[in-house]
């Protein structure tokens, strides 16, 4: 039976902690001293939990519903309350319900869990130390490029460029967040391309300007070389898995009607699935031609028992005459994170997961393989396709002619 505000006043204290029901999971909990705490019971996630909704008389039982519905509201738009709750906690109590800080500590509460320890530290300590004191208290639909442009450049300023950039990424997934739960028209980061030099790189690599990476993808079509290194270096930025994961690949872990390459990877001990766009099938179907009686996808010229030398993809690279700083076989991996990260906009976990990083499930279950894999299978197919325009030049020209647009509309 629902409540009343007479059945309310009623109430008296008992030896042991009990509840009145309300409806929709709502409760007020009387304790033996006499507190009345307002309660919400709901689930996310699979998981129950609870929601305080402030104490009696405070809030009277039409304040309590109020506050039940617009939590209702926030789950049923895929938002935990008691996340966004905290949020708001975390960033002060004077802090906008808006405010960029009050929506990235939600969105790090739903995500965070996700990833990597080490990672969501990283992350974490980036906006604590480096974005909410710049940036934090403004309202995230009035956030300009020119803000979040003087707060990449203070970190710029103490000489950690790549960090700035970083800072600049985490901003951006923020913004697309708001945009995607309603609560900002557009990403303001899109304007900064360019706004801070480029990070040298000291580790492997990579062509991560859309516009090279059409021109590597027609270098690598023009490659005259032996057809099994052609169609190793046809398939690598298709799949972008680890080299040696690469050349060491056995028909046996391949289900072609399934359009699935599975293995174990060696890095990290974990089975790994690659969805195969149609694309990295009929590249697959190709060379089964050639070495599908034996074990090896990809067998060495000398010895077939053995797989290719882990030279020899960045070789070709050379042979190509793709310089060492600019390209590197492993280069694949961080072109596919940054450009399906940043130009097709796909999430962050999915994109790890393919790269089959450490993450974790919001439990800190440790990496599964299947997770995502439906969202998986289209992205896969989804950058297979990209990769086809830009070897043509027809994405390239196409965010040219969006950028003209938007710039015109301003």
């Amino acid at each position: 039976m629902a409540l009343s505000d007479a059945r309310i006043r009623a109430v008296k204290p008992r030896e042991k902690t009990y509840r009145l029901t309300d409806a929709d999971g709502m409760y007020l909990e009387v304790t033996p001293s006499g507190g009345m705490y307002w309660r919400l019971a709901y689930r996310f996630g699979g998981k129950r939990k609870t929601l305080a909704l402030g104490t009696h008389p405070e809030v009277g039982l039409k304040a309590a519903r109020a506050k039940r519905a617009e939590a209702r509201k926030q789950l049923a738009e895929g938002t935990d309350p008691g996340v966004l709750k905290q949020a708001a906690k975390q960033a002060g109590a004077d802090a906008a319900e808006n405010s960029f800080e009050v929506i990235a500590r939600e969105y790090l509460g739903r995500y965070s869990p996700t990833w990597a320890e080490a990672n969501a530290k990283r992350i974490a300590r980036l906006f604590e130390k480096d974005i909410f004191p710049r940036i934090g208290r403004q309202a995230v639909t009035t956030l300009s490029p020119p803000q979040i442009l003087m707060m990449a450049r203070r970190i710029e300023s103490r000489g950690a460029l790549e960090t700035a950039h970083r800072a600049i990424g985490a901003v951006s997934q923020v913004c697309r967040y708001a945009v995607a739960t309603g609560k900002a028209p557009s990403d303001p980061t899109r304007d900064l391309r360019g706004a801070l030099p480029p990070v040298k790189s000291t580790h492997f690599a990579a062509v991560t300007e859309p516009k090279r990476a059409g021109e590597l993808l027609r270098l690598i079509d023009g490659y005259t070389g032996t057809h099994i290194v052609r169609c190793a270096l046809a398939l690598a930025p298709l799949v972008f898995v680890r080299p040696g994961e690469l050349r060491r690949a056995r028909w046996e872990h391949f289900d072609l009607e399934a359009a699935e390459w599975r293995y174990r990877v060696t890095k990290t001990d974990v089975d790994h699935i690659v969805p195969l766009s149609t694309q990295a099938v009929a590249i697959l179907r190709d060379i089964e031609q050639l070495t599908g009686r034996g074990d090896l996808v990809f067998p060495g010229v000398r010895d077939r028992k053995r797989p290719m030398s882990e030279n020899t993809l960045n070789g070709a690279l050379r042979n190509l005459g793709i310089p060492q700083e600019e390209m590197s076989s492993h280069g694949f991996r961080a072109m596919a994170r940054t450009l399906l990260d940043e130009v097709l906009g796909y999430r962050i976990d999915i994109i790890e997961h393919q790269l089959a990083h450490a993450v974790r499930d919001p439990n800190g279950r440790a990496y599964n393989r299947t997770a995502h894999l439906p969202e998986r299978k289209k992205m896969m197919q989804a950058w297979a396709d990209y990769l086809d325009r830009l070897r043509t030049g027809a994405d390239v020209i196409e965010l040219g002619e969006r950028r003209k647009s938007a710039a015109s509309e301003e």
